[in-house]
C-alpha cells in the first residue's frame, strides 16, 4: 500500500520525506521490522519505541511514525511522520491497512469491571443460534464465525484486532461482538474502529495498579460511549452507580437494562438452582442454565442487543433458553459424595462478594461453603485485603492460596490477604500456598451437599510463577479429586 494512502488517515502534524513510497507492513515490534516496513514508535508503560528506531532503520523500514522531536533525522531513504499520539496513529494505520473491516460488521464493544466474556460469548453464540454469521473477540477464545483462534489478551493489540475483524468479513460474518478492556481504550488500540453499540456491564476496584485512580479508569471506561456515533445504541446497567454516568455524554441511542428498576429491559428471578433459573424478561417467562443475579443482568444486556440488533424478542427468548456458561464462569462440577464445586473467574473484591451471594442463596441450609481463593502478583496490592474479608464473610470455610504470583513472592501476597481478617476471621481460615495442595484440601473436607468455590483463575490453565508459566487447570485438579 503506498504511504500516502495511509497518511491520509492520520492528519500528521509534519512529513519529512517522501510519501509516494509502497509499504510492505506495518509493525510496532522493532523484531519485527524488515524491509519497506513502516514502524510506528510507541511509548509504552516500560519500553519507549522511539529508542529502536535507529535499529529499525537498519532492517530496511522506509518509514517511521513517532511522536518525539527529539528523534527526528533528515535522511533521504526514509520518511519521518511525526503525530501527537503513536498510539492512535496505530490504530488509524492498522483500520486502514486492513480496509476498515469494522465498517462492514455490525461491531458491538462490552466493557466494564465484570461479565464482559460472558456478554460478548453468549450473544456470539446467541447470534449464531439466530442463523446469522458472526465474530467473536474475549478474553477466553477469539471466533471467526465457527473457526477458533487462540486468544492472549482481552482487547488484541491495534493490528491483530484489526486483521481478526478483517477476517470475519472474509468469511462472510455480519457481526462481531467484542470485549473492550480499560486498557485498549487507554492505549487506542480501539482507535478507528467503527462501533455500531456499546453494553457496560458494572465498575468495581480494578487495575488501580494501572490507572492509579478509580475515576481514572471509570472515565477511561466512559471514552467508548462519548466516542459513539448519533445512529449507534448504548446499552447501560442502570442498577450500578455508574451506569448513567458511562451515557450522560453519548449521542447513540440510549437503553438501560435492570433487575431492581424500571429500564428498557428488565428482569426478575422466579425460580433457582443449580442447574438455572426462571427469569421473567419484560414479562416474559423463560429457563437459562445460568444462575445468580449477576447472570441474570448478563441475560438482560444480551437480550437488549439482541432486541437492539432488530431480531425477533420471542425469538430471542429462545436461544437464550439454550445458551449456557461460559468456560470459567459459574461452572459447577458434581461430585458422587454429593457436594458441589464452583469454579469461577472472580478475581475481584465484587466479583467474589457476586458468586458467594449467588452461592448462599441456593446451597440447602444443612450445607457449608468452602472458598479457596488468592490475588495475582504485580497488581492492585489494595485490593487483597478487600477480597480476603469478602470472602471470609460469606464462607464457612476460607482457604487462602496462589493465583499467578508472577514476579512477587506468594507468601507476601497471602500475608497481604490475611491482614484483612479479623481474629475471629482467621479461626475459619486455611493458608496454603501451593494451588494444588488448597484445593485438594477443600475437596477432602467437602461434605455430602456442601459447596466448594474455587475463584480466581476461571478458563486459565496456568500459573505464572517467576515469570516461568506454568500448567495449572482449577477444572482438572477438582476432577483428579474426584
Amino acid at each position: 500500500m503506498q504511504l500516502s494512502t495511509l497518511l491520509n488517515t492520520l492528519h500528521p502534524v509534519e512529513v519529512i520525506g517522501r510519501s509516494d513510497i509502497e509499504i510492505n507492513s506495518i509493525q510496532f515490534d522493532s523484531r519485527l521490522v524488515g524491509d519497506g516496513d513502516l514502524f510506528v514508535a510507541q511509548s509504552g508503560t516500560s519500553v519507549d519505541g522511539h529508542t529502536f528506531i535507529t535499529h529499525c532503520i537498519s532492517q530496511g523500514a522506509k518509514a517511521i511514525v513517532l511522536s518525539n522531536r527529539d528523534f527526528l533525522a533528515s535522511d533521504d531513504n526514509v520518511t519521518y511522520i511525526l503525530v501527537k499520539d503513536t498510539n492512535e496513529a496505530l490504530g488509524l494505520l492498522a483500520c486502514e491497512w486492513y480496509g476498515n473491516p469494522s465498517k462492514h460488521l455490525t461491531l458491538v464493544g462490552v466493557t466494564g469491571t465484570n461479565g464482559k466474556t460472558t456478554i460478548a460469548t453468549l450473544l456470539y453464540k446467541l447470534t449464531r443460534g439466530m442463523g446469522e454469521k458472526a465474530g467473536l473477540l474475549s478474553t477466553v477464545v477469539n471466533y471467526v464465525d465457527d473457526e477458533a483462534v487462540p486468544s492472549t489478551h482481552t482487547t488484541p493489540d491495534a493490528l491483530a484486532l484489526n486483521a481478526l475483524l478483517a477476517r470475519m468479513v472474509e468469511a462472510g460474518c455480519r457481526y462481531a461482538f467484542m470485549e473492550v478492556s480499560s486498557h485498549s481504550i487507554a492505549q487506542a488500540r480501539v482507535a478507528g474502529l467503527d462501533f455500531d453499540g456499546a453494553i457496560f456491564t458494572n465498575l468495581t476496584r480494578d487495575h488501580i495498579d494501572y490507572h492509579k485512580t478509580f475515576d481514572n479508569y471509570r472515565d477511561t471506561k466512559k471514552l467508548l460511549f462519548d466516542r459513539l456515533k448519533k445512529n449507534a445504541f448504548a446499552i447501560t446497567n442502570r442498577d450500578d452507580k455508574n451506569g448513567m454516568v458511562m451515557v450522560q455524554n453519548t449521542r447513540s441511542h440510549i437503553y438501560t437494562y435492570s433487575t431492581r428498576s424500571l429500564a428498557n429491559f428488565k428482569g426478575i428471578i422466579l425460580e433457582e438452582g443449580f442447574d438455572g433459573m426462571l427469569l421473567s424478561i419484560n414479562n416474559q417467562e423463560v429457563f437459562v442454565p445460568l444462575i445468580g443475579r449477576f447472570n441474570t443482568s448478563n441475560l438482560l444486556a444480551i437480550y437488549g442487543t439482541a432486541v437492539s440488533l432488530g431480531f425477533d424478542k420471542t425469538e430471542v427468548l429462545r436461544v437464550l433458553s439454550t445458551l449456557e456458561a461460559v468456560n470459567g464462569r459459574f461452572e459447577t462440577i458434581h461430585s458422587s459424595k454429593g457436594w458441589t464445586a464452583v469454579v469461577d473467574y472472580a478475581h475481584t473484591p465484587d466479583a467474589v462478594d457476586n458468586v458467594i451471594k449467588t452461592i448462599n442463596d441456593i446451597r440447602k441450609a444443612d450445607s457449608r461453603l468452602i472458598t479457596v481463593v488468592g490475588c495475582g502478583g504485580n497488581r492492585d496490592k489494595g485490593k487483597r485485603p478487600m477480597m480476603a474479608s469478602i470472602a471470609c464473610k460469606g464462607s464457612d470455610q476460607l482457604i487462602l492460596t496462589s493465583d499467578n504470583p508472577r514476579d512477587e513472592e506468594p507468601v507476601d501476597i497471602l500475608n497481604d490477604m490475611v491482614a484483612g481478617l479479623t481474629k475471629k476471621e482467621l479461626e475459619k481460615t486455611l493458608v496454603i500456598e501451593d494451588r494444588f495442595s488448597a484445593i485438594k484440601t477443600a475437596c477432602t473436607l467437602a461434605q455430602k451437599n456442601d459447596v466448594i468455590l474455587v475463584a480466581g483463575k476461571g478458563h486459565e490453565n496456568y500459573q505464572i510463577i517467576k515469570g516461568v508459566k506454568h500448567h495449572f487447570d482449577d477444572h482438572e485438579v477438582v476432577k483428579q479429586c474426584l
